[in-house]
């Protein structure tokens, strides 16, 4: 095939095959968005496999999976249709964590007879699936394609392998990014609480002549009595609020 000459000549590789890794683990940009990484990848698995189709799902919290990308139509509804049947080699593909491919025609048959039966109504004749998979950490499965009874080579099932592992890198980051700007944000949130809480125990403290400690515990007894957020109360107190309530 001509992808597959194209891949035995180094300068391509070094080129388009850096372009495409950066762009599935560049999640930084504002606009990132994970659904269009995942269709990317179907379409680069397509340009740089001997491959006619590709298709994606991830799993949920609860580890069920969604189809979420696909290169092509006839794909997407293969991949639905596994879903649908509960048969296929990307289930089982996500189930063991490993990958399942080259995958004898007979085998595929007796492993999976319903979905053999439709890819090949949908004119594919031989499929494969690889794990979206970093370390031990697998959050989904692709599934490829092929028009012809064929096997990918090690070097092939390396290389399917880094650019699905190359999108679950760019996913978890994004992942890990959102949750860490929560945390921030959270942590932020506690910061500027404690000042306002600091702000208003030593209004507290003077106006009623009592250590620290104690006008802390009368601030807390007002919230909790009042089933107010602490922070809020403190922040009426420091705006001037203040009517004589609190008795430390």
């Amino acid at each position: 095939m001509v992808v597959t000459a194209r891949l035995e000549d180094d300068g391509f590789i070094t080129g388009r095959l850096g372009e495409v890794f950066v762009d599935l683990v560049d999640t930084l940009v504002s606009e990132f968005e994970s659904v269009d990484l995942l269709q990317n990848l179907t379409e680069f698995t397509v340009e740089l496999l001997p491959i006619a189709a590709s298709g994606v799902m991830l799993a949920d919290p609860h580890g069920s999976l969604t189809v979420v990308a696909s290169s092509h139509e006839s794909a997407r509804l293969l991949e639905l249709y596994e879903l649908q049947t509960q048969e296929g080699p990307c289930l089982d593909c996500f189930r063991l964590a490993q990958p399942v491919v080259n995958t004898s025609p007979s085998e595929a048959v007796e492993r999976w007879p319903v979905f053999t039966a439709a890819a090949r109504g949908a004119g594919y004749a031989s499929f494969h699936s690889l794990p979206m998979q970093l370390r031990d950490k697998t959050i989904g499965a692709m599934t490829l394609f092929c028009q012809s009874s064929s096997t990918l080579s090690t070097r092939d099932v390396k290389l399917g392998r880094a650019l699905a592992a190359a999108a679950t890198i760019g996913l978890l980051q994004e992942r890990a990014g959102r949750e860490k700007d929560l945390l921030s944000g959270q942590l932020q949130e506690a910061l500027n609480s404690r000042i306002v809480i600091e702000q208003a125990k030593g209004v507290l403290a003077e106006r009623n002549g009592v250590t620290v400690e104690a006008a802390f515990h009368a601030l807390r007894r007002h919230a909790r009595g009042r089933g107010q957020s602490l922070r809020g109360v403190a922040g009426e107190v420091i705006a001037g609020k203040w009517n004589g309530i609190f008795t430390p």
